[in-house]
């Protein structure tokens, strides 16, 4: 039993050792197979590659064996989400999501997306791919760690898998059928004036572009509705032309928002040859720079939040149920079986994937928000932007980290297919513009806020909007373009984004109010408003919140700790944390008892709706399970009493002592591995974090989990600030480390200097680039 017992920690030792052989040897030579002429990568301190190479052929190669080299498994992960080949590692948690991705036909849309593009597309997609099999194939020592645990490797890598994480990303971005669902059964529910309420009306909605006046960003009344959160997307961006800068030229600031996890999805690359020089993040399984600049032209992007996705309800034909109704009778449903390999399972499964006019059925799927919306005799299908071959990113990338100005941007843009996305432009001769690429559908009749019938014909797309109809403003008067993800133009616009006006436009304000401070013209200005905590939410609430009764003298420390805030939602500070607990429970008592078995499915923090309900809609303050009529100072009393209740429960009784950021932990989980026990912790990472939903930082909170509601799950996994005056002087950052390998130094050497606001400079000479390096890496051709 003693040699048992010394066994095991020796094994642990000796596997430790073993898998510490997956951190690779950054300063090394490999022959390889695929280039023209030898690359060198440079490693700066923090494992970011400077890649020289001679053409950019060779740079896609060697951006390709890195990628592989730093993040194999995030990429692969990504992959078989994408393709619906998940289960196969994760067994049958995953089967739902490849159950979905097979319905939708990923793979072969990805596929089928490659004989789309043009040759030099496709050639750029090929030298990436090879280099990722390049590293695979003479890759040093074991897998990383993930690999090892779940016991499999990696298949070679192909352009239809980067085609397939476009895919994915697109689909992740956009999502707003799950908001039409929603919609729909709280109509079911409320009837349709009751659930007006849930989503108010906005007044004086920030717009981005005025395109009657084409004068940069305007204010005006819209008649909108509240749209149903979502955490798929959440990003800022502004530029300022040279007359408002230090250095009169243009600045352009960056920091999409997206879920935390580790690795970050972003990856920092630096790639120079004689035709192209560009800097800034990648995304692993892809070749192109998403975010950065070139030699003159700086780019940034946020989600708009377009209606690209439709439900459309078809009708069975009665008298053969593989077949349904269209308005020229009736069609065959088009088939396809889907086999899925499930970890643990003896057999794989089998699936029939039906598909209509409209799109592949989802209500196949068996999912009880889908099912709640249809009858016996029909089916669900979903229409996708993102569902059509010729819908991927990858020309319009290749051809905007090639223009040189922003004129040339807009033109390669003509080619950005889905997801939808205002992207922000600035370039070296003093240029600035925001755009808003995509497919948007032109719909026969209706606004994409409900699930619609399929068999009449009324609902169908007839194409899509045209390129030169898009919004977009160039050189505003205002000098000035700005985006977090508010309205991009009016309702009035002729061509429908959305028939809602996305999330309440605080962070958009709170952008333009800074950027009348002049400070705001140089790079330091711009990176203190990204790390900006003031919460409008906050400052627009609480002067409706402070005449509250306490109920016992914790409640009135709290208030007291409110009235005296400047609203900035800082870590070492208790009052980011009462408001927050205050809201969530506001949200609770309002409507918890009207929704019902709903609540959860729309529980969110919601501070519009709160301001509604608190003033317009009263009624929603009456408790339905009791006799008494509640008035509304009722509801607040209660829901801060509960609140601090459960405070003073976690953090003691004193509010004085209590800080946001013993709950507001950013926490950066790992793809799959991080669910598994006994090891799972060691590949999760925490930190505590400022900011909240609604601040420029932002550190977006799930709040229906009563453990993790004030967790941070959703920030700025990246940020950069474009100097067009010396681009060599723009500044970067992403929020964990460039390793996806939790035994190397740069898994997450990131994640505090993320935090606390700090940069790399990614533009320093070679010869400066080599005093500091960590290692260089060298691919030559093989003789």
């Amino acid at each position: 039993m003693i040699f048992i017992g010394l066994a095991v920690p020796v094994a642990g030792i000796a596997g430790y050792f073993w898998l510490s052989g997956s951190v690779p040897d950054l300063d090394r030579t490999v022959a390889v197979d695929g280039l023209s002429a030898p690359v060198q990568v440079v490693h700066d301190p923090h494992g970011v590659p400077h890649i020289y190479a001679a053409d950019m052929h060779d740079a896609y190669f060697a951006l390709g064996y890195v990628h592989a080299r730093d993040r194999m498994w995030q990429m692969d992960a990504r992959r078989r989400l994408a393709t619906g080949h998940l289960a196969e590692i994760a067994g049958d948690p995953a089967l739902g999501i490849d159950r979905l991705m097979r319905t939708l036909g990923m793979a072969q849309l990805a596929e089928a997306s490659y004989a789309t593009l043009p040759p030099e597309v496709q050639q750029a997609l090929d030298a990436y791919s090879n280099g990722v099999n390049a590293w695979l194939a003479n890759r040093e020592g074991p897998l990383p760690p993930s690999f090892f645990l779940l016991g499999y490797e990696p298949a070679p890598w192909t352009p239809a898998d980067t085609l397939a994480l476009e895919r994915l990303l697109a689909l992740q971005l956009s999502g707003n059928y799950r908001d039409e669902l929603l919609r729909a059964r709280l109509i079911a529910l409320l009837g349709e004036a009751q659930a007006a309420d849930l989503f108010p009306e906005g007044a004086d909605v920030l717009v981005s572009i005025d395109h009657a006046a084409l004068d940069g960003l305007y204010q005006r009344t819209l008649a909108g509705l509240e749209a149903v959160p979502s955490a798929t997307g959440a990003s800022n961006v502004w530029a300022l032309s040279g007359a408002r800068t230090q250095t009169g030229a243009p600045l352009l600031a960056n920091d999409p928002h997206l879920g935390l996890t580790i690795p970050i999805q972003w990856y920092l690359a630096h790639i120079e040859t004689p035709e192209l020089t560009v800097t800034g993040a990648t995304m692993p399984g892809a070749p192109f720079t998403i975010l950065g600049h070139n030699r003159s032209l700086a780019w940034g992007q946020t989600t708009t939040g377009a209606d690209v996705e439709d439900l459309f309800l078809e009708r069975i034909d009665p008298d053969d149920p593989d077949r349904y109704l269209t308005p020229d009778g009736s069609a065959a449903f088009e088939t396809r079986t889907e086999t899925i390999v499930v970890d643990g399972e003896p057999e794989p499964l089998t699936m029939t994937v039906r598909t209509t006019r409209h799109g592949p059925v989802v209500s196949d799927l068996e999912q009880p928000e889908i099912d709640a919306v249809r009858e016996d005799d029909t089916v669900v299908a979903l229409a996708f932007t993102g569902l059509d071959p010729e819908s991927v990113v990858a020309t319009a990338l290749y051809r905007l980290n090639r223009a040189e100005t922003v004129s040339q941007a807009i033109d390669a843009l003509a080619d950005w297919r889905a997801p939808a996305q205002n992207i922000a432009l600035a370039d070296a001769d003093g240029a600035i513009a925001l755009t808003t690429p995509g497919r948007f559908p032109l719909r026969r009749s209706g606004d994409g806020l409900l699930p619609v019938p399929g068999w009449s014909g009324d609902y169908d797309w007839e194409g899509y909007a045209a390129y030169a109809d898009l919004p977009r403003t160039i050189d505003p008067p205002s000098g000035q373009v700005l985006n977090a993800n508010n309205p991009v133009v009016g309702r009035d616009y002729p061509v429908l984004i959305t028939g809602y006006p996305y999330e309440p436009d605080y962070r958009a304000r709170r952008i333009a109010e800074l950027l009348d401070d002049p400070a705001s013209g140089t790079v330091a200005g711009a990176e203190a408003m990204m790390l900006d905590t003031v919460s409008p939410a906050a400052a627009d609430l609480l002067p409706l919140l402070l005449d509250t009764e306490a109920t016992d003298a914790a409640a009135a420390d709290a208030l007291a700790l409110l009235r005296d805030w400047d609203f900035r939602m800082d870590r070492d500070r208790p009052e980011p944390l009462i408001f927050t607990a205050w809201l969530r429970q506001l949200n609770r008592h309002l409507y918890a008892d009207e929704l019902a078995e709903l609540f959860v499915d729309y529980w969110h923090l919601r501070p519009r709706t709160v301001r509604h309900m608190l003033t317009e809609a009263q009624q929603w303050c009456d408790v339905l399970a009791t006799e008494a009529v509640e008035t509304c100072a009722d509801i607040t009393r209660d829901a801060l009493a509960e609140a601090i209740a459960e405070l003073a429960e976690r953090y003691g009784d004193d509010p004085t002592d209590w800080r946001w950021g013993d709950a507001h932990v950013a926490v950066f989980p790992h793809q799959v591995v991080s669910l598994m026990p006994l090891v799972g912790s060691f590949f999760t990472n925490s930190v505590e974090a400022d900011g909240g939903n609604f601040t420029l930082n932002r550190g977006a909170t799930p709040i229906v989990s009563a453990e993790r509601a004030f967790q941070d799950v959703h920030g700025a996994g990246y940020r950069a600030v474009y100097d067009l005056a010396d681009l060599g002087r723009s500044q970067f950052m992403i929020a964990t480390g460039q390793s996806g390998n939790p035994l190397s130094p740069y898994f997450d050497d990131l994640i505090e200097p993320w935090r606390d606001g700090q940069w790399l400079t990614l533009g320093a000479p070679p010869e400066e680039l080599q005093q500091t390096s960590i290692g260089t890496l060298t691919l030559r051709p093989e003789s």
